[in-house]
């Protein structure tokens, strides 16, 4: 098939699948989408078991789709860059201590603990997995998904607070996350030592790299629109920012997610007090909240139909549901230790907060993505099905009760603190 026809494939299923959601399943949409997506899957994976060619057809389709391709180096930048452009800023700045230790502390804390709980669990299971390759499955499952908790917490009416600490966090963690994991990946396929400096010098490259890179271009894409008054222009010079600063970004071997979430920062914040008129602001926010929808609809169903392609076995379904409360439970511990000790500092958090970050901090396509990234063999299968278990729970079921959650603890989900 071409890239058009795999385009309008994707784009079909996940009309059809927003229209029956919308119709009749009325869970909130992105979740209803990757869950009609997966029961899809899950009816042609049962008919392949009885002998039945469709599945097989299905399955060579999808395969045909280089997921980690089409999400790293082509929907991401619009995805971070779109929820990055209503975040605002000042509150951002009034959580940066705990969004920075969960951001970057956190990421790394999380990678060591789930990888000394992996191996201990496929030692018990008596499966082969290797040290680095626990340490990588810790490092692509740590980092909560941008994409996941920006499109639920929207609709969902959250505590300010609370909301900003979650896709703040999110939204940075996630390219911390990725320069852990191409250190390990890097010595995994044996192209560097690890070596302290090694470590710095990617680190600083990737994540500082990313951040000037995104604050170079944030200013440029300012002065540029501070000099125009035609919204059209305007909106194709965001549009030039997100996808010429990706490409530069990863042309340069620089954190593109970084600088896409920088950009966005500015152009929603400074970008849009001073550069841009009432009628700019209205048709920018159109436009990127349009782009923001199609694609995560898109996502969500493709991140569904990657069920279909998966190498399940016993012991990879095992590893997986084991996977579940291990990362949930590491997620509690990274969560309890800053909000504990910056409570004793003197920041506000509302009541129940270590659990409502907990809970709130959904895994999504990232880390299926980078699953995909690892190389080849019977390590990736068992790793992959093991993400793609907790990214399913994660989305679905911490999704789906999120709300009801916080209407407990906060007794009213219009609560802004």
């Amino acid at each position: 098939m071409t890239i058009f026809e795999l385009t309008a494939l994707l784009i079909t299923v996940a009309a059809v699948c927003g229209f029956l959601n919308e119709k009749y399943v009325r869970m909130p949409t992105t979740i209803g989408l990757m869950f009609i997506a997966s029961v899809f899957s899950m009816g042609l994976l049962v008919l392949g078991a009885m002998g039945s060619g469709v599945a097989g057809a299905a399955e060579q389709m999808i395969a045909q789709i280089d997921f980690e391709e089409a999400l790293m180096k082509g929907m991401l930048c619009f995805l971070l860059f779109a929820g990055a452009l209503h975040m605002n800023l000042e509150n951002l700045l009034s959580k940066f201590r705990i969004i920075s230790f969960m951001a970057t502390i956190g990421v790394v804390l999380s990678t060591l603990l789930v990888g000394a709980a992996t191996k201990g669990v496929v030692t018990i299971l008596g499966m082969d997995l290797s040290w680095i390759y626990c340490l990588l499955f810790g490092a692509l499952i740590s980092p909560t998904d941008p994409i996941a908790v920006v499109s639920l917490l929207k609709k969902m009416g959250a505590p300010k607070s609370l909301e900003t600490k979650i896709v703040g966090e999110s939204l940075f963690n996630d390219g911390v996350g990725v320069v852990v994991f191409l250190v390990l990946l890097k010595v995994l396929t044996g192209t560097e030592p690890m070596t302290a400096g090694f470590v710095a010098k990617l680190f600083i490259q990737e994540a500082v790299g990313g951040v000037g890179i995104g604050l170079a271009l944030g200013y440029i894409g300012y002065r540029m629109l501070k000099s125009l008054d035609n919204y059209s222009i305007e909106v194709i010079v965001t549009l030039a920012l997100v996808m010429g600063g990706y490409a530069l970004s990863m042309k340069l071997h620089v954190s593109g997610p970084l600088a896409m979430v920088v950009i966005g920062l500015m152009m929603g914040n400074i970008g849009r007090v001073m550069a841009m008129s009432e009628k700019t602001r209205e048709h920018l926010d159109t436009f990127w909240e349009l782009i923001d929808e199609i694609l995560n609809a898109i996502l969500f169903v493709l991140l569904g139909l990657e069920l279909i392609i998966l190498k399940l076995s016993p012991q990879s379904i095992g590893f997986g549901l084991i996977a579940i409360p291990l990362v949930l439970t590491i997620r509690l511990i990274c969560v309890w230790l800053p909000v504990s000790l910056l409570r004793r500092m003197g920041d506000p958090f509302i009541p129940h907060a270590v659990k409502l970050l907990t809970w709130g901090g959904l895994r999504g396509a990232i880390s299926v993505a980078l699953a995909l990234a690892l190389p080849s063999g019977k390590e990736r299968e068992l790793i992959l099905v093991a993400t793609y278990c907790v990214v399913l729970f994660s989305i679905i079921v911490q999704g789906l009760t999120m709300g009801r959650l916080l209407e407990k603890t906060t007794g009213n989900l219009s609560v802004k603190d």
